[in-house]
């Protein structure tokens, strides 16, 4: 019996070895055709302003120009302004803003270290069908930035984080389309 293990060891081995090449993580591009969830009828995006119930008013100004250069930039979408000259609607909603204190001066106690998240509502429309392509109602990202603890080298670094909140945003909210994730 040890002599029979012996010699079926190499091609249980192999047998096993066999289906490895077949095997795949499921990793693929955002934004190339094969890997593109939305239909191909659509070859139009409008982005029009995004409504807001927050203080941070910006914000409904950054969030659509940074999504119109990420779709223009990593896809074969056209964008354009007028949503009547679309195939799908792009809208959105900022419907939460919170910023805190990450870290803390020792010697002032003052914050020196903000963490800013925005939740929105995201949605992706057939404008034909009115059939919904895309849609995340919690959608959250987060960025975090330095404030000066020295008032007299003090610079207001929220406007800065805004808009790299929005590229950061923007990036996810292509990607989740793209991917439908």
């Amino acid at each position: 019996m040890n002599g029979l293990l012996r010699r079926l060891l190499p091609f249980a081995r192999s047998l096993f070895l066999l289906p490895l090449p077949f095997v795949s993580c499921g990793y693929h591009v955002a934004g190339n055709s094969t890997s593109d969830t939305i239909p191909k009828n659509i070859k139009t995006i409008a982005i029009p302003a995004f409504s807001n119930v927050t203080i941070r008013y910006k914000l409904t100004r950054y969030l659509p120009a940074a999504i119109t250069r990420e779709f223009i930039s990593r896809t074969r979408y056209q964008v354009v302004n007028d949503p009547k000259d679309a195939d799908a609607i792009l809208t959105g909603a900022v419907v939460r803003f919170d910023s805190y204190p990450l870290t803390l001066d020792p010697a002032t106690a003052r914050a020196s270290t903000v963490q800013t998240i925005v939740t929105m509502q995201i949605r992706l429309r057939d404008r034909a069908t009115n059939a919904v392509l895309f849609e995340r109602l919690h959608f959250e990202s987060r960025q975090s930035y330095e404030i000066s603890v020295d008032p007299k080298a003090y610079f207001d670094e929220s406007e800065v984080a805004m808009d790299r909140l929005s590229r950061e945003a923007a990036r996810s909210v292509v990607s989740a389309i793209l991917e439908n994730f």
